[in-house]
Protein backbone atom coordinates (compact mmCIF):
# COMPACT_ATOMS: atom_id res chain seq x y z
CA UNK A 1 0.00 0.00 0.00
CA UNK A 2 2.71 2.60 1.00
CA UNK A 3 4.03 1.83 -2.64
CA UNK A 4 1.04 2.37 -4.28
CA UNK A 5 0.67 5.49 -2.43
CA UNK A 6 4.34 7.14 -3.12
CA UNK A 7 3.90 6.13 -7.01
CA UNK A 8 0.67 8.26 -6.73
CA UNK A 9 2.04 10.86 -4.98
CA UNK A 10 5.03 11.11 -7.40
CA UNK A 11 2.92 11.31 -10.11
CA UNK A 12 1.36 13.98 -9.37
CA UNK A 13 3.97 15.98 -7.85
CA UNK A 14 5.55 15.37 -11.40
CA UNK A 15 2.46 17.05 -12.87
CA UNK A 16 3.00 19.84 -10.56
CA UNK A 17 6.52 20.30 -10.72
CA UNK A 18 7.63 19.82 -7.82
CA UNK A 19 10.02 17.27 -8.16
CA UNK A 20 12.45 16.37 -10.95
CA UNK A 21 13.19 13.86 -12.82
CA UNK A 22 16.82 12.14 -14.11
CA UNK A 23 19.06 9.69 -13.78
CA UNK A 24 19.50 8.24 -9.72
CA UNK A 25 16.72 10.44 -8.29
CA UNK A 26 13.19 9.72 -6.68
CA UNK A 27 14.53 6.07 -6.21
CA UNK A 28 11.93 3.87 -4.49
CA UNK A 29 12.50 3.89 -0.11
CA UNK A 30 10.86 1.87 2.38
CA UNK A 31 10.64 1.98 6.04
CA UNK A 32 12.90 -0.97 7.46
CA UNK A 33 13.08 -1.33 11.18
CA UNK A 34 16.45 0.46 12.74
CA UNK A 35 19.05 -1.78 13.88
CA UNK A 36 19.95 -1.98 17.64
CA UNK A 37 23.60 -1.49 17.25
CA UNK A 38 23.54 0.02 13.72
CA UNK A 39 22.70 4.09 14.70
CA UNK A 40 23.07 4.98 11.45
CA UNK A 41 19.82 3.13 10.30
CA UNK A 42 17.82 5.61 12.80
CA UNK A 43 18.64 8.51 10.96
CA UNK A 44 17.83 6.49 7.96
CA UNK A 45 14.27 6.13 8.85
CA UNK A 46 13.77 9.15 10.16
CA UNK A 47 14.67 10.82 6.93
CA UNK A 48 12.54 8.03 5.01
CA UNK A 49 9.65 8.99 7.55
CA UNK A 50 9.76 12.96 6.02
CA UNK A 51 10.36 11.72 2.88
CA UNK A 52 7.39 9.42 2.32
CA UNK A 53 5.18 11.49 4.50
CA UNK A 54 1.96 11.99 3.03
CA UNK A 55 2.32 8.81 1.46
CA UNK A 56 2.31 7.44 4.97
CA UNK A 57 -1.09 9.26 5.81
CA UNK A 58 -2.55 8.31 2.80
CA UNK A 59 -1.74 4.68 3.79
CA UNK A 60 -2.82 5.26 7.61
CA UNK A 61 -6.28 7.35 6.38
CA UNK A 62 -7.43 4.00 3.75
CA UNK A 63 -6.40 1.49 6.44
CA UNK A 64 -8.87 3.11 8.99
CA UNK A 65 -11.39 3.44 6.09
CA UNK A 66 -11.17 -0.30 4.86
CA UNK A 67 -10.46 -1.97 8.09
CA UNK A 68 -12.64 -2.78 11.15
CA UNK A 69 -12.31 -3.26 14.51
CA UNK A 70 -8.77 -3.09 16.40
CA UNK A 71 -6.89 -1.94 12.99
CA UNK A 72 -9.34 0.47 12.29
CA UNK A 73 -8.91 1.57 15.84
CA UNK A 74 -5.21 1.73 15.69
CA UNK A 75 -4.63 3.30 12.33
CA UNK A 76 -7.43 6.06 13.48
CA UNK A 77 -5.09 6.97 16.35
CA UNK A 78 -1.78 6.40 14.67
CA UNK A 79 -3.13 9.48 11.93
CA UNK A 80 -4.21 11.70 14.57
CA UNK A 81 -0.86 11.35 16.20
CA UNK A 82 1.03 11.47 12.70
CA UNK A 83 -0.62 14.78 11.76
CA UNK A 84 -0.13 16.60 14.76
CA UNK A 85 2.36 19.81 14.76
CA UNK A 86 4.08 17.94 17.94
CA UNK A 87 4.99 14.46 15.74
CA UNK A 88 6.50 16.86 13.01
CA UNK A 89 7.80 18.76 15.52
CA UNK A 90 9.88 15.70 17.20
CA UNK A 91 10.76 13.95 13.65
CA UNK A 92 12.30 17.08 12.91
CA UNK A 93 14.31 17.52 16.11
CA UNK A 94 15.38 13.57 15.58
CA UNK A 95 16.54 14.67 11.92
CA UNK A 96 18.76 17.24 13.33
CA UNK A 97 20.58 15.45 16.15
CA UNK A 98 20.47 12.19 13.95
CA UNK A 99 21.88 14.05 10.94
CA UNK A 100 25.14 16.00 13.27
CA UNK A 101 26.19 12.96 15.08
CA UNK A 102 26.08 10.60 12.00
CA UNK A 103 29.31 10.97 10.64
CA UNK A 104 30.56 10.17 14.51
CA UNK A 105 28.31 7.58 14.92
CA UNK A 106 30.11 5.82 11.50
CA UNK A 107 33.16 6.89 12.55
CA UNK A 108 33.22 4.76 15.37
CA UNK A 109 31.51 1.68 14.30
CA UNK A 110 34.10 1.28 12.15
CA UNK A 111 36.29 -1.56 12.44
CA UNK A 112 39.80 0.12 11.61
CA UNK A 113 39.15 3.25 13.64
CA UNK A 114 41.17 6.31 12.94
CA UNK A 115 40.90 7.78 16.10
CA UNK A 116 42.29 11.14 15.10
CA UNK A 117 39.39 11.46 12.88
CA UNK A 118 36.92 10.27 15.42
CA UNK A 119 38.35 12.52 17.90
CA UNK A 120 37.66 15.74 15.57
CA UNK A 121 34.29 14.91 14.73
CA UNK A 122 33.75 14.67 18.25
CA UNK A 123 34.82 18.08 18.66
CA UNK A 124 32.53 19.31 16.20
CA UNK A 125 29.84 17.57 17.00
CA UNK A 126 29.47 19.34 20.08
CA UNK A 127 30.50 23.00 18.67
CA UNK A 128 27.70 22.38 16.15
CA UNK A 129 25.12 20.79 18.76
CA UNK A 130 25.87 24.10 20.85
CA UNK A 131 25.37 26.17 17.78
CA UNK A 132 21.83 24.74 16.78
CA UNK A 133 21.11 25.33 20.49
CA UNK A 134 21.38 29.25 20.35
CA UNK A 135 18.73 31.17 19.45
CA UNK A 136 19.30 31.85 16.11
CA UNK A 137 19.13 28.06 15.51
CA UNK A 138 15.93 27.38 17.17
CA UNK A 139 14.66 29.85 14.65
CA UNK A 140 16.06 28.60 11.72
CA UNK A 141 14.55 25.04 12.97
CA UNK A 142 11.28 26.41 13.84
CA UNK A 143 11.21 27.72 10.68
CA UNK A 144 11.78 23.95 8.53
CA UNK A 145 9.33 22.84 11.10
CA UNK A 146 6.07 25.45 9.79
CA UNK A 147 7.37 25.08 6.87
CA UNK A 148 7.03 21.19 6.34
CA UNK A 149 3.50 21.95 8.18
CA UNK A 150 2.15 24.41 5.62
CA UNK A 151 3.10 22.10 2.87
CA UNK A 152 1.11 19.07 4.52
CA UNK A 153 -1.82 20.89 5.84
CA UNK A 154 -1.03 20.47 9.18
CA UNK A 155 -2.01 23.19 12.24
CA UNK A 156 0.86 25.22 13.51
CA UNK A 157 0.15 26.04 17.08
CA UNK A 158 0.49 29.34 18.48
CA UNK A 159 4.31 29.38 20.58
CA UNK A 160 2.23 31.58 23.32
CA UNK A 161 -1.07 29.43 23.42
CA UNK A 162 -1.47 26.75 25.99
CA UNK A 163 -0.17 23.35 25.51
CA UNK A 164 -2.26 20.68 24.87
CA UNK A 165 -0.39 17.34 25.26
CA UNK A 166 -0.86 14.64 22.88
CA UNK A 167 -2.77 11.85 23.80
CA UNK A 168 -2.69 12.41 27.21
CA UNK A 169 -4.85 13.80 29.97
CA UNK A 170 -5.06 17.56 29.86
CA UNK A 171 -4.00 17.68 33.92
CA UNK A 172 -0.45 16.81 32.42
CA UNK A 173 1.47 19.90 31.90
CA UNK A 174 -1.00 21.76 33.49
CA UNK A 175 -0.62 25.90 32.48
CA UNK A 176 2.21 25.20 30.29
CA UNK A 177 2.90 27.33 27.21
CA UNK A 178 3.25 26.08 23.96
CA UNK A 179 6.97 28.09 24.04
CA UNK A 180 7.99 26.23 26.86
CA UNK A 181 7.41 23.42 26.65
CA UNK A 182 8.47 22.91 22.68
CA UNK A 183 11.97 25.11 22.97
CA UNK A 184 12.77 24.44 26.81
CA UNK A 185 11.58 20.76 27.31
CA UNK A 186 11.74 18.95 23.51
CA UNK A 187 14.13 21.37 21.70
CA UNK A 188 17.02 22.48 24.60
CA UNK A 189 16.00 19.12 26.79
CA UNK A 190 16.88 17.14 23.45
CA UNK A 191 20.03 18.58 22.52
CA UNK A 192 21.01 19.10 26.21
CA UNK A 193 20.65 15.35 27.00
CA UNK A 194 22.79 14.46 23.65
CA UNK A 195 26.07 16.66 24.85
CA UNK A 196 25.86 15.43 28.20
CA UNK A 197 25.61 11.95 27.14
CA UNK A 198 28.82 12.67 24.99
CA UNK A 199 30.17 14.22 27.53
CA UNK A 200 29.86 11.19 30.09
CA UNK A 201 31.16 8.47 27.33
CA UNK A 202 34.25 10.80 26.23
CA UNK A 203 34.94 12.60 29.13
CA UNK A 204 38.36 14.49 29.32
CA UNK A 205 40.57 11.20 30.36
CA UNK A 206 39.20 9.05 27.83
CA UNK A 207 39.51 11.36 25.43
CA UNK A 208 43.37 12.02 25.86
CA UNK A 209 43.72 8.78 26.14
CA UNK A 210 42.61 8.11 22.99
CA UNK A 211 43.91 11.00 21.53
CA UNK A 212 48.03 9.44 22.90
CA UNK A 213 46.80 6.48 21.06
CA UNK A 214 46.30 7.73 17.72
CA UNK A 215 50.10 9.11 18.29
CA UNK A 216 50.78 5.21 17.05
CA UNK A 217 48.84 5.60 13.98
CA UNK A 218 51.13 4.30 11.22
CA UNK A 219 49.27 5.84 8.17
CA UNK A 220 50.75 8.23 6.09
CA UNK A 221 54.68 8.00 6.96
CA UNK A 222 53.58 8.05 10.77
CA UNK A 223 52.40 11.75 10.64
CA UNK A 224 50.98 11.29 13.68
CA UNK A 225 53.75 10.14 15.63
CA UNK A 226 54.48 12.28 18.76
CA UNK A 227 56.75 11.04 21.48
CA UNK A 228 55.50 13.26 24.40
CA UNK A 229 51.66 11.84 24.08
CA UNK A 230 52.73 8.24 23.89
CA UNK A 231 55.68 9.04 27.10
CA UNK A 232 52.36 10.68 28.07
CA UNK A 233 50.30 7.12 27.90
CA UNK A 234 52.68 4.78 29.09
CA UNK A 235 51.59 7.08 32.04
CA UNK A 236 48.44 5.92 32.11
CA UNK A 237 49.43 2.27 32.99
CA UNK A 238 51.64 2.60 35.91
CA UNK A 239 52.08 -0.72 37.11
CA UNK A 240 53.27 -2.32 33.67
CA UNK A 241 55.92 -0.20 33.05
CA UNK A 242 59.05 0.53 35.31
CA UNK A 243 60.65 2.78 36.46
CA UNK A 244 63.91 2.34 34.05
CA UNK A 245 61.62 1.27 31.98
CA UNK A 246 59.95 4.78 31.74
CA UNK A 247 62.78 6.49 31.53
CA UNK A 248 64.02 4.46 28.93
CA UNK A 249 60.82 4.91 26.47
CA UNK A 250 61.49 8.42 25.33
CA UNK A 251 65.10 7.50 23.88
CA UNK A 252 63.65 4.07 22.40
CA UNK A 253 60.92 6.05 21.21
CA UNK A 254 63.47 7.94 18.90
CA UNK A 255 64.98 4.94 17.28
CA UNK A 256 61.94 3.78 16.45
CA UNK A 257 60.65 6.09 14.77
CA UNK A 258 63.46 6.79 12.97
CA UNK A 259 63.67 3.02 11.89
CA UNK A 260 60.61 2.63 10.72
CA UNK A 261 60.17 5.51 8.43
CA UNK A 262 63.29 4.53 6.78
CA UNK A 263 62.03 1.12 6.53
CA UNK A 264 60.31 0.27 2.91
CA UNK A 265 58.00 -2.27 5.28
CA UNK A 266 56.82 0.26 6.75
CA UNK A 267 55.43 2.43 4.42
CA UNK A 268 51.84 1.15 3.55
CA UNK A 269 50.52 0.37 6.87
CA UNK A 270 47.26 1.35 7.65
CA UNK A 271 46.31 -0.02 11.18
CA UNK A 272 47.47 -0.87 14.74
CA UNK A 273 47.97 -4.69 13.93
CA UNK A 274 49.15 -4.08 10.81
CA UNK A 275 51.91 -2.52 12.73
CA UNK A 276 52.42 -5.17 14.96
CA UNK A 277 52.49 -8.20 12.52
CA UNK A 278 55.03 -6.04 10.70
CA UNK A 279 57.22 -5.34 13.75
CA UNK A 280 57.38 -8.93 14.53
CA UNK A 281 57.59 -10.21 10.90
CA UNK A 282 60.95 -7.84 10.23
CA UNK A 283 62.28 -8.90 14.01
CA UNK A 284 62.60 -5.63 15.50
CA UNK A 285 59.80 -6.38 18.75
CA UNK A 286 63.43 -7.30 20.83
CA UNK A 287 65.00 -4.00 19.45
CA UNK A 288 62.26 -1.99 20.73
CA UNK A 289 60.44 -4.56 23.69
CA UNK A 290 59.50 -1.38 25.47
CA UNK A 291 57.64 0.46 22.55
CA UNK A 292 55.77 -3.11 21.92
CA UNK A 293 55.08 -3.26 25.30
CA UNK A 294 52.87 -0.31 25.18
CA UNK A 295 51.64 -1.13 21.03
CA UNK A 296 50.19 -4.47 22.60
CA UNK A 297 48.07 -2.30 25.63
CA UNK A 298 47.14 -0.02 22.94
CA UNK A 299 45.87 -3.16 20.74
CA UNK A 300 43.72 -4.75 23.60
CA UNK A 301 42.19 -1.04 24.85
CA UNK A 302 38.81 -1.70 23.95
CA UNK A 303 38.35 1.81 21.97
CA UNK A 304 34.08 1.35 20.82
CA UNK A 305 31.59 -1.32 21.80
CA UNK A 306 30.59 -1.73 18.35
CA UNK A 307 32.61 -4.61 17.94
CA UNK A 308 31.61 -6.49 20.60
CA UNK A 309 27.99 -5.33 19.88
CA UNK A 310 28.35 -7.00 16.63
CA UNK A 311 30.00 -10.22 18.20
CA UNK A 312 27.10 -10.54 20.55
CA UNK A 313 24.45 -10.01 17.80
CA UNK A 314 26.14 -12.59 15.62
CA UNK A 315 25.81 -15.13 18.93
CA UNK A 316 22.18 -14.97 19.19
CA UNK A 317 22.14 -16.26 15.12
CA UNK A 318 24.27 -19.20 16.07
CA UNK A 319 23.40 -19.70 19.21
CA UNK A 320 19.26 -19.83 19.41
CA UNK A 321 16.85 -21.69 21.00
CA UNK A 322 17.03 -24.72 18.40
CA UNK A 323 20.86 -24.99 18.85
CA UNK A 324 20.82 -24.08 23.32
CA UNK A 325 23.06 -27.08 23.87
CA UNK A 326 26.02 -25.89 21.83
CA UNK A 327 29.18 -26.51 23.45
CA UNK A 328 31.87 -24.01 23.85
CA UNK A 329 34.73 -25.14 21.67
CA UNK A 330 31.47 -25.81 18.48
CA UNK A 331 30.56 -22.10 19.71
CA UNK A 332 33.68 -20.58 19.26
CA UNK A 333 34.22 -22.05 15.63
CA UNK A 334 30.93 -21.02 14.43
CA UNK A 335 31.68 -17.55 15.43
CA UNK A 336 35.05 -17.48 14.26
CA UNK A 337 34.39 -18.27 10.84
CA UNK A 338 31.40 -15.99 10.69
CA UNK A 339 32.69 -12.70 12.77
CA UNK A 340 35.93 -13.62 10.17
CA UNK A 341 33.90 -14.25 7.12
CA UNK A 342 35.82 -11.78 5.02
CA UNK A 343 39.02 -13.54 5.70
CA UNK A 344 37.46 -16.81 5.30
CA UNK A 345 36.21 -16.43 1.90
CA UNK A 346 39.68 -16.02 0.64
CA UNK A 347 40.04 -19.63 1.29
CA UNK A 348 39.53 -22.34 -1.14
CA UNK A 349 37.18 -25.62 -0.76
CA UNK A 350 40.18 -27.85 -2.21
CA UNK A 351 42.77 -26.62 0.62
CA UNK A 352 39.81 -27.12 3.34
CA UNK A 353 39.07 -30.44 1.99
CA UNK A 354 42.83 -30.91 2.03
CA UNK A 355 43.47 -30.24 5.68
CA UNK A 356 40.73 -31.80 6.79
CA UNK A 357 41.63 -35.30 5.12
CA UNK A 358 45.26 -34.93 6.63
CA UNK A 359 44.13 -34.33 10.05
CA UNK A 360 43.99 -37.93 10.74
CA UNK A 361 43.03 -41.23 8.33
CA UNK A 362 39.81 -41.95 6.86
CA UNK A 363 38.41 -44.78 5.67
CA UNK A 364 36.49 -42.51 2.77
CA UNK A 365 38.52 -39.79 0.60
CA UNK A 366 36.64 -36.60 1.20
Amino acid sequence: MLRVAQAEYMIEAFKLGEIETGQGLNQEMGLARPGDTRWGSHYRTVMHIMFLYPSIKKVLFRIEKESKGAEANGAQTMLTVFKSFEFVFLLHLMNEIFGYTNDLCNALQKREQDIVNAMDLLEFTKVELDVLRQDSGWQEFLTKVTSFCEKHNIKVVDMNGKYIPMQRSKQFYRGAINYHRFHADMFLGVIDRQVQELNNRFDEVNTELLRCMSSFNPSNSFAAFNVENLVKLAGFYPHDFEFEEMNQLRFQLHHYINDVRNDENFKNLRSLAELSMMLIKQGKVARYEIVYKLLKLVLVLPVATAGVERVFSIMNLIKNKRRSKMGQKYLNGCLVTLIEREFFMQAKNKDIIAHFQSIKDRKVIL
